[in-house]
This record gives C-alpha cells, sequence and structure tokens, in this order.
C-alpha cells in the first residue's frame, strides 16, 4: 500500500550495490503485481462495464510493467533468468506428462 503522507517514502539515501538493486527491482515486481490484484479485485467488484473496461486496461499495463522488470532483474542477474528457466522447464516436462510424474 502506498504511504501518500510522505512523498520521500521511495527514496534510497545512497547509491545502491548490485546486490541492492537487484532486491530493489524484485520489491518493484512485487508492487507491480499487487497493484494486478488490486485493480482486477475493483474490477470484480462493480458491475460497472466502463469501469471494468479500464481496470482490466490498467491491470494489463501493470503486466508489462512486471515483464520489464523481470527482464531488468535477468541483465542484473543471469541466475535469476537461470533459475526461472528451469523452473519453466519443469513444469513443462510435467504437462508433458499429464501431471504424473514427480518434480525435481
Amino acid at each position: 500500500m502506498a504511504l501518500l503522507g510522505n512523498p520521500f517514502i521511495a527514496n534510497v539515501p545512497k547509491q545502491m550495490s548490485s546486490e541492492e538493486l537487484v532486491q530493489a527491482i524484485r520489491v518493484d515486481i512485487a508492487g507491480e503485481l499487487e497493484a494486478i490484484i488490486g485493480y482486477e479485485a475493483h474490477a470484480m467488484a462493480t458491475n460497472d462495464e466502463r469501469v471494468k473496461k479500464i481496470l482490466y486496461h490498467i491491470a494489463d499495463e501493470e503486466r508489462q510493467h512486471v515483464g520489464e522488470l523481470q527482464q531488468l532483474l535477468y541483465i542484473l542477474c543471469p541466475k535469476e533468468a537461470e533459475h526461472t528457466e528451469k523452473g519453466k522447464q519443469e513444469v513443462i516436462q510435467q504437462q508433458q506428462q499429464n501431471f504424473q510424474g514427480q518434480m525435481q
């Protein structure tokens, strides 16, 4: 949730190390995912189709931000990309086996 009373809440008082930057990008991704959940929850809670349309559109824009931040994270931390790809491949393999095998 945004802390609107403090305009300096997101300011970092120093230059971040590489590790801190990677963590900050992860926090940014979490924020975008949280925003998607909020916009979609509000869209689901109304019958006003105009509002639904706009909120779902905004949620889709946040999904694009997730992709941008995820790619930035992969550039900054190649191991992150390796682990993510490994996880994707495990699910693909399980799907090909109709989810009958064991996860590794």
